[in-house]
């Protein structure tokens, strides 16, 4: 009878600990706010419980121009696929655009250095110093994505913050004039062949700039469902991202960038 305790009590002792373990990462959700040059910033960031204990990645996630943090979030939801890491949905300001909305009715962000006097870029300082200063951030992996203006922006922090990064994914969006201050990064593009925004031909010279500095292989390797990977002598991969629809954001990507991001970081 002793003997079917004990054995009794160690199969619902191994049980308890198999639960425990197979338990997913669980996250909060907050709402964090900075006050930068007088001006009220905010973000609403999901972070892990492991985020103080384990070092943990952080991915920044930017809305176009006219979007919201909120929805953002509500349809990215980037913490189903990495529960470990930290997700940043920043909130942007009104911003003047360069194709709609040129009154600056809108939030958005800053499309060079020094516009607006970088509030944007400091912003991204300010949300990475309380970061860091909070949580144990794995500062070999952090990373940036971003739709339309938001993906503007991404491509701004890679010139203008580059080497805080592991990699980076806009979407819908080019770099204009500042594409000869990237440094090669990993990188993944999403584009949409009927943008009637941001002109499919200006994102296709733009993906090919970023593999020329990438030094990438002519050839690609097909990587996921619309997206092909071309290998790096630099081990800077870039994918490229095409699917048949228009401006919209493709809601299968998110995956896709996640993927990417995984299996990337900082030497």
């Amino acid at each position: 009878m002793m003997l079917k305790c004990i054995l009794a009590f160690i199969f619902i002792f191994q049980v308890s600990i198999t639960k425990s373990l197979s338990q997913p990462i669980s996250s909060k959700l907050q709402l964090m706010h900075w006050t930068i040059a007088g001006v009220e910033r905010e973000a609403l960031v999901s972070i892990p419980t492991t985020a103080k204990t384990n070092a943990t990645p952080v991915i920044l996630a930017f809305h176009g121009h006219g979007g919201n943090m909120t929805n953002l979030m509500k349809s990215r939801a980037y913490e189903k696929f990495w529960p470990e890491a930290i997700i940043v949905y920043p909130q942007g300001l009104n911003t003047p655009g360069q194709l709609t909305d040129p009154q600056g009715k809108r939030s958005g962000w800053q499309k060079m250095p020094g516009d607006m006097i970088d509030r944007d870029l400091i912003f991204f300082d300010a949300m990475m110093k309380t970061l860091k200063h909070d949580y144990r951030v794995d500062e070999k992996r952090v990373y940036a994505t971003g739709h339309s203006n938001g993906g503007g922006f991404v491509y701004l922090l890679w010139a203008a913050r580059g080497d805080q990064f592991a990699a980076f994914a806009p979407s819908s969006a080019v770099a204009g004039k500042i594409v000869k201050l990237l440094k090669p990064k990993p990188a993944m593009h999403i584009m949409g062949e009927n943008d009637p925004l941001v002109k499919p031909l200006w994102q296709k010279l733009m993906c090919q700039e970023v593999m020329k500095i990438n030094g990438c292989t002519e050839q690609g390797n097909f990587y996921a469902q619309n997206a092909i990977i071309y290998p790096s002598k630099t081990n800077n991969p870039f994918v490229w991202y095409s699917h048949a629809g228009n401006h919209t954001y493709p809601a299968a990507a998110d995956e896709v960038i996640i993927k990417f991001f995984k299996e990337n970081s900082k030497p």
